[in-house]
Formats: structure tokens, sequence, C-alpha cells
């Protein structure tokens, strides 16, 4: 992911050399409390939420060699998206070769992990312009991707071993077009390596958190999902909807327990689009309905992997058994649902207009499982809900320069993890931890010179309301709860320059984050005035891709500030600056329509030894989470078709 997105100006993608867990993306510093995930940011694949009710998002599922684009909507985004839309990041999958049948293989090592992606696909031929002419059935397509990933790691105790597999296939019936998607994600291990002190750091990067090994912290996942997705219509009144369904069953051996997670979700949505022109100006109105259904059946066991004694114990009464007594036992429900309409009107000289509003609301229900005489029922309910308007402006001045003006609004509940895992240990729902809301001002331009140039300029202020923050709880090693700031302020700049010239293509960006707590009061502690952790004040990326007869080199680079890892500021990751090369060849190979593409590439060419990204408010002084060591791969990619 973060090589997709890579130079998007006010958006961070945090590799973590773990892969036990996801990378933390975060945007205008939504997603930065992360401790596995994504939270803060609404992810979709070709419009199918990948996030969850709660705003909660694993990726690990994403199966990236299926992608062909991210697109990304940088700010607050609710009135559109719903729960958790600090920014939106929508994948595009890939569509079939355009050829009866088409084959992609391709192989990649580096970094003590290997990667094996086979791809088939097939597509009918677009029919003759005639519409006398065109079938029932026609613009079909089908493709299927199988990746295959295993190894050791970049550091000790990252052992990865898992399997993917993305479906599609879409049909044009009349006037409706029918598409089915279906993934399969089968992680059968994936170690947890953890996180360092700043001497292990310094030390060896590689390292892992000893605690980790002694407790075989680790993940074993299954995630399969179905979606069915049909639209019908034309470009002056359509109709889409979609329905899902996914299971997923998570085995998670933590340093303070091991959690294990059955799942079952379901969702749809409808939007209605009509455009017309008899009003005095050219006017768009968009209305739509989206729902929800996480069910989740959570038990935390005692674990006992490093338990040595010859007798049993009542924390782990079967000698040799990872799983010890029963801690947690309970049922969470999370239902959210959310109805949303859109205007948006073209009128003289160039303006645009655009007004949006949604209501949102998400019940959280939890069923304590796990009675007894001396452990009370700790059921609860919960709902939360929000209205979030939005207004904005577009000014095109000239067909190549544009001037634009936002004022947005979000809102973001407390995942089911976050609302569940209390500081004093107990189950049920934490009472006490409010959803955050945001209300963004912005305003940047936009414009294309000389046809080879691209400028992207965007500035603005956001104030956040309640925000989320995490802390690992003392003497509990792993275990991490939440509570709200009071308020927070957030001042931004992100540009980006691209400039394609002959033979070479050029390109910039550069975020400046002001991020503070205004208000935030722990204990005796006053935290005003200090920044939010996390998110470096200042990061910038550099590329250039010269290209000539089918070859290509590629420079990249990313500068970066320092940041907090706490509350207090008092503990900091050193800014970085971190280069990589690519060189490689895309053209036809030895045979008759078969293409060959070798790749070989260097990353952070000068082994530099820093943190990507930090645990906020970490105990045992673990904050620093690695950058990969200098690393050499090669990629090798075989097309073919009859």
């Amino acid at each position: 992911m973060g090589d997709l997105l890579f130079g998007v100006p006010g958006l961070v993608v945090q590799e973590r050399a773990n892969p036990s867990q996801d990378p933390r993306l975060t945007i205008r510093g939504f997603g930065a409390r992360s401790a596995f995930g994504v939270r803060g940011v609404r992810v979709l694949r070709d419009g199918i939420p990948l996030s969850l009710p709660d705003g909660q998002t694993p990726i690990d599922w994403l199966e990236m060699e299926s992608v062909e684009s991210l697109d990304v909507v940088r700010g607050t985004a609710a009135a559109l998206y719903g729960n958790a839309a600090g920014g939106v990041v929508d994948v595009r999958s890939k569509d079939p070769v355009a050829a009866p049948i088409a084959a992609d293989v391709r192989w990649w090592s580096g970094g003590g992990v290997m990667r094996t992606t086979a791809t088939l696909s097939a597509a009918q031929p677009r029919p003759a312009s005639d519409a006398t002419a065109l079938p029932l059935v026609r613009d079909a397509g089908s493709l299927l991707t199988l990746t295959r990933t295993n190894g050791d790691g970049a550091r000790q105790w990252s052992r990865i071993d898992a399997t993917h597999a993305f479906a599609r296939a879409f049909a044009r019936v009349g006037h409706t077009r029918l598409e089915v998607q279906g993934t399969s994600y089968d992680a059968q291990r994936a170690e947890n390596t953890g996180a360092l002190t700043a001497a292990e750091l310094s030390r060896d990067p590689t390292l892992p958190d000893s605690l980790n090994i002694t407790k075989r912290s680790r993940k074993a996942v299954k995630h399969q999902q179905l979606a069915l997705i049909a639209s019908h219509g034309s470009d002056a009144r359509s109709v889409h909807a979609s329905v899902f369904a996914a299971t997923r069953t998570l085995d998670n051996p933590l340093p303070f327990a091991i959690v294990a997670v059955d799942r079952a979700t379901t969702g749809a949505s409808l939007r209605f689009t009509a455009r017309t022109a008899r009003t005095p100006w050219p006017l768009r109105i968009t209305l739509g309905v989206d729902a929800q259904r996480q069910d989740d059946s959570r038990l935390n066991y005692e674990n006992c992997a490093d338990f040595v004694g010859a007798n049993p114990v009542t924390r782990c009464p079967v000698i040799g058994a990872e799983r010890g007594a029963i801690r947690l036992d309970q049922r969470e429900l999370v239902r959210g649902i959310g109805g949303y309409a859109r205007a948006e009107v073209e009128l003289p000289h160039g303006v645009f207009m655009s007004a949006a509003a949604r209501r949102d609301q998400v019940a959280f229900d939890v069923t304590d499982r796990f009675t007894t005489t001396t452990n009370p029922d700790d059921s609860g309910e919960r709902t939360l809900s929000a209205t979030t308007p939005m207004l904005g402006v577009v000014w095109r001045a000239r067909p190549a320069f544009s001037v634009f003006a936002n004022w947005t609004s979000a809102f973001e509940t407390p995942t089911i993890t976050e609302l569940t895992n209390q500081d004093n240990g107990a189950a049920g729902l934490n009472i006490a931890l409010a959803p955050q809301r945001t209300r963004t001002v912005e305003s940047g331009v936009q414009a294309l010179i000389h046809s080879r140039l691209k400028l992207d300029v965007a500035a603005f202020r956001a104030t956040v309301q309640d925000e989320l923050v995490p802390f690992d709880v003392p003497n509990s090693p792993g275990r991490r709860a939440f509570r709200n700031a009071g308020q927070t302020s957030r001042t931004g700049l992100e540009t980006s320059l691209l400039a394609a010239l002959p033979l070479v293509d050029v390109g910039a960006s550069y975020t400046r984050s002001h991020f503070r707590f205004d208000r935030y009061v722990v204990g005796t502690a006053n935290f005003a005035g200090k920044p939010i952790p996390g998110i470096p004040a200042h990061m910038s990326q550099l590329w250039t891709t010269a290209r000539a007869k089918g070859a290509f080199a590629t420079i990249e680079a990313t500068l970066s500030s320092k940041m907090t890892a706490n509350d207090a500021a008092t503990i900091t990751a050193a800014g970085y600056s971190v280069w990589a090369l690519r060189a490689g060849y895309a053209g036809p190979g030895g045979w008759t329509r078969l293409g060959l593409e070798p790749t070989v590439g260097i990353d952070n060419l000068f082994d530099r030894r820093f943190a990507t990204s930090v645990v906020v408010n970490a105990t045992r002084n673990r904050y620093f989470e690695p950058a990969l060591a200098r690393r050499a791969f090669l990629s090798v990619r075989v097309t073919g078709r009859p």
C-alpha cells in the first residue's frame, strides 16, 4: 500500500516491518492512534466497505497484487461515507486484459520474504457501436489472482505464511452492469515481533520484543468475503446497489492474553443519482443509504506459553496447553446505518457548489457470557449518533486552474475493541469513552501548467472534540486502553508538484502538520500545548523516473522530521531521510505475445536505523517500531496471451 500511495501529501503510510500488524495509515493525523488495522480512515474496495461499522479496518486481507489504483479523499468526508471518515481510501481493482484469455505471473523476493502471484483474466471484446447489433450480454470479463507469501521476515520473530485469492466477474445485461467479487485470505502464521526500546533500536533494529517470543505472540487469520454489485441507468439517472457478507476467524496470542474472535459481517448500500438541466443551472442530486452489521464472538484465555510449573494451577489448568483458563467470553454486536443526501450545482462563470448531509447511528451491544457468583454480568448497550454536514465550492477560473474551499465535518466512534479494552480489566463497555467529532475548513488551488506541470496546494484547520487517545495499561504488557482528550486543533499545509518531461517524470510532495492538544488533563498532568504524538511535523517525498526503450530507473526519497511518542512529548523518535532505487525493463520477451519484466531495487539504500512509526504512550519504554534495514529485492514478471 505504501508503494501505491507514495507522494500523496497529507497521507502517511507507516510500514512496521511486522507481519502481525497492518501498516498504520494516517490522513491529516486521523489514524495515528491505531495499534492494529486502520482507524479514522474509511477504506473501500470498488465501493464495498472494508471498514467495519465501528470504524475498524483490518487490511491484512487486502490483496494488493490485484489493485490497479487507490483514490484518496484528504479531509473529513463523513457527510458521504459515515463513521470514521477522517479521510477515505477507495481501492480500485484491476480490469482483465482485453483478450479472450491472458496470464500474468510475478515472483518477488527480498528482505527474507518471497511472494508469488499468478493472475488469469478473460474479457469479451466490445461489440460494434451499432446499437441494433448489441447482444443482451456484453462487456463481460473476469479476473482471478492467487498470491502466496512466505518467509522468515526482515526481523527476528517475524515469519509469515499466507495465501490470498481474489476473483471478480462482471457483465452488462441490457442497461444493467452486474459484478460479483470474492476474496479469501488464509494466514496460517504471522509472528508479532513487537516494538523496541531506543537502545535496542540503536543496537540492532532486527531485534524482537523478547516478551513476545516468550509468550509466542502471533496471529492466525482466515477471512472470506463475497460481494454483489449492480448499477443501472445512464448519466441522467442511475441506481447503484451492493450487498456483501464476510466471515473472519482470528487466533491472536498476545503477552497479556490469547484473543480468539469469530466474526460475521454483512452490509448493503443503495444510491440514486439524477441529473437535470430543467433548473436554471445544471443540478445533480444524490440520495443514499448504507447499513452494516458486525457480530463478534470473543474469548480471551490466559497465555500459558511461558508456564514452567510441574503441576496445574488455576491460571494454567492443563500442563503443556498454550491456552489457559478463560478470562473473558462475550458476544459483541455492532450495527450501523446511515442515510445521506447531496446536491451539486453548476453556476455561471465556472463556479460549482455542493452541499451534503448525513445522519448515522451506530449501536453497540455486548452480552457477557462469563458470569459467576464472583464475576458479575457486565453486559451493556450504547448507541452513538451524529449528523455530519458539508459545504464546498470550486471556481474554475481557467480551464486548467481551479480554486476551492470546503467546510466539512466528521465523527468517529470508538471501535468495539476500544470500548471493551478497559484499563481496569472489566468486561462490557466503557461508558465513559465518547466519540470524537471534527470540524474542518480548507482551501486550495489546483493547476495544470503547459500540460506538463501539475500543482496541488491545500491548507486546512480542523478542531476535534474528545479526540480518542491510546495508552498502554500499566503492568499489562501488550494491552491498550483509550481515553478522550478535551480538544485538539490541527493546522496543515499540503503541496505536490508533478512534472511530465520528455523521457523523465519528476515529482515532489510536502506536508506540514501543526497538531496540538488544546485541552487535555490526565490526573494532575496537563498536556495542553503538547503535540499530538505519532505524527511528524514535516514530511516530504521526492521521486524521479527516467524511461528509454522499455527500460526505466527510479529514485525515491522520504524525508521526515522527528515525532513525539507520548502525550507529554518527553519521548521522541528522530527524524530521518531514506532513499530507494529501482531499475528494470518492461518490453517484449523472446516469444510471441510474451512479455518479460525484470526489476531490481534497493530499499533504505544507506541502511538508516530509524523508527517509521511509534507505539503511542507505550509501557516498558517500547515506543519504537523500526523501519526495514537495507533490503535488495528482485522481481520478475511474465505476461502472456495466445
